[in-house]
């Protein structure tokens, strides 16, 4: 099974850039609201694990994560993915672990339901608590490749969401040299952003509203537009691999508000929650488009944050405080709403169901 997803993989591993047609130079871009304008510049994709919403706005990718799910799953209308993965999972479970593959099944049936109503991809996350862990987070990686697979659904319709920890990082360089292009999420500094780069990632998510967050508390003030913290930081990462020709696609994600996205207009995905494509939809403002593949203005050096330079990593990573705080919250948040959905499929075994 294995060897024939793999090969499968592998026809597919160019990465599939944005399918909008970037404009070379900014511009200000009208249509009937900003959404259907962004969707001109950006790759729009949905965060959510909302069907329903999902099939209203339409984007070309969605991405999901275990906060998502264990939230969907609550709804009424989805209750009953968490009684299909229980029933389809009936062999021994992962040691330690009763509820792990049955989470798995979980993600990647929602993935499935998703892929129905998008063109493009779909991202399912690992589970946070092997994020520093590189051999457990690629046999969790291809054990979910393996799960869509039985499901006829190609590793090129996916991407394999993993921590932007080093460990993260590695697993993810493993993993594309296998044809399985991957989303590394949790990305909050220059350096996890330059060392995904160099491990060929096919996609990076930096969460712009994180940063902000972490920024207006430590200053003690709001901060608006450009000068955003998780506008700044994205802005200097997409010049940097633009500069440098990094293939690897800039996805902004987290927003706390609209005028982040406006900001970040030309970036090449920017996944968005529902209720801020909705505030885009609503808005028949001109939108400006802000970033494009030719714009310039990253006049810094190249790194080499490859596999034999950890060191480098470490320190460059740890200079930021905001990061490293961030990036311990965001895999203990993620962790612990897993822990929830084991919880969950435990209340099922308790009431009698599923069975």
């Amino acid at each position: 099974m294995r060897q024939s997803v793999m090969t499968k993989a592998a026809a597919a591993t160019e990465f599939t850039k944005t399918e909008v047609k970037t404009p070379q130079q900014a511009g200000t871009h009208e249509a009937e609201n900003q959404l259907v304008a962004l969707k001109q510049l950006s790759k729009v994709v949905a965060d959510t694990g909302d069907i329903e919403l999902i099939k209203k706005y339409k984007p070309v990718d969605s991405t999901t994560n275990p906060s998502l799910v264990y939230k969907a799953v609550q709804m009424p209308q989805y209750a009953h993915f968490l009684q299909d993965a229980k029933a389809e999972e009936k062999g021994m479970p992962e040691p330690g672990n009763p509820y792990g593959k049955i989470a798995d099944r979980l993600a990647v049936n929602m993935g499935i339901e998703i892929l129905q109503e998008i063109p493009g991809r779909v991202s399912t996350e690992v589970d946070a608590h092997l994020s520093f862990d590189t051999q457990k987070t690629i046999d969790k990686a291809l054990t979910l490749v393996d799960k869509y697979s039985e499901k006829n659904i190609d590793p090129s319709r996916i991407y394999i969401k993993i921590a932007s920890t080093w460990a993260g990082i590695r697993a993810a360089d493993e993993l594309q040299k296998q044809g399985i292009d991957c989303n590394l999420t949790l990305l909050f500094s220059f350096a996890q952003a330059a060392a995904c780069a160099d491990a060929g990632a096919a996609l990076i998510s930096p969460f712009v509203g994180r940063i902000l967050d972490w920024y207006k508390k430590a200053e003690g003030r709001d901060f608006v537009g450009a000068e955003d913290p998780g506008v700044k930081s994205v802005t200097n990462i997409y010049k940097y691999y633009k500069a440098f020709g990094y293939k690897t696609i800039v996805m902004a994600a987290s927003f706390r508000n609209i005028g982040e996205i406006q900001e970040l207009a030309g970036c090449d995905n920017i996944t968005i929650s529902p209720n801020l494509l909705g505030e885009l939809e609503a808005n028949t403002n001109p939108l400006a488009q802000k970033l494009y593949p030719t714009m310039g203005g990253y006049n810094g050096k190249q790194l080499d944050l490859s596999a034999k330079n950890q060191l480098l990593f470490d320190k460059l990573h740890g200079e930021e405080p905001m990061a490293v705080d961030k990036l311990g919250e965001g895999i203990d948040g993620f962790a612990k709403d897993q822990v929830n959905l084991f919880n969950l499929l435990a209340k099922l075994d308790d009431a009698g169901h599923g069975k």
